[in-house]
Order: C-alpha cells, then structure tokens, then sequence
C-alpha cells in the first residue's frame, strides 16, 4: 500500500516527456543556473557515461574534458533545473557504464559513431 503511495507521489514530480538518449551519446544538457535574483541557461555538453536509479531519482553522468582536465557531472534526470537534453552524435558501446573513459586521454576517449536516421 505505501509503495502505492510513493508511486503517486512520484508522478507528480516527474516530467511528462523525458528526452531518449543512451550510454556513448554525446549530448548537450541545458540547465538553469541562479546567479543573485537572475537565472541563466548554461550547456554542459559531453558524453553520457553513466545513468542509474529509477522514477524521480534516476540520474546520468557527462563527462568532458576541459583543457586537458576531465570533468563529470551528475544530473537528476526529472529535474526543474534541466531545461533540456539535446543528442548530438551517438556512438557504439557495449558497455552500460563508460568508466574506463577516465583513464584515457586525447584520441583513445573517442568512441566509434552509431549512423542513426533522425527524424
């Protein structure tokens, strides 16, 4: 009864459509960012190597490098702060988690590109 419970109040707090995206995409994550009284809209954009959790608190991992320093960030999938996720490329993984991407530098992070019609 109580997980029926939690699963209404879930709903009310997740977004009515979620952006499909996968593991080796690279995508550009539109997110709200408070500075004083305004709120400004900055792009994160790298390469999803993780997503994990269910419901409200499903989260995804980006990763990118940044003059030559690699930096991830954690998102919360059904957040207000998220304005939007935008696929850029996609690529081929076998893998469900890319961890193995922050052990390498320069050209071996590339990762093999899926040819995907978009409509």
């Amino acid at each position: 009864m109580s997980q029926q419970i939690m699963a209404k109040v879930e709903q009310a707090s997740m977004k009515e459509e979620v952006p499909f995206f996968e593991i080796g995409d690279t995508v550009d994550v539109r997110c709200g960012i408070l500075e004083g009284k305004k709120e400004r809209i900055k792009i994160f954009n790298g390469v999803g190597i993780a997503r994990s959790g269910s419901g409200t608190r499903e989260m995804f991992t980006v990763r990118r490098t940044v003059q030559g320093e690699g930096v991830e960030r954690k998102f919360p999938l059904h957040s207000p702060r998220i304005a939007a996720i935008e696929v850029k490329r996609s690529a081929v993984v076998h893998r469900a988690k890319l961890y193995y991407l922050r052990d390498r530098v320069g050209k071996a992070t590339r990762l093999k590109e899926r040819r995907v019609d978009r409509k």
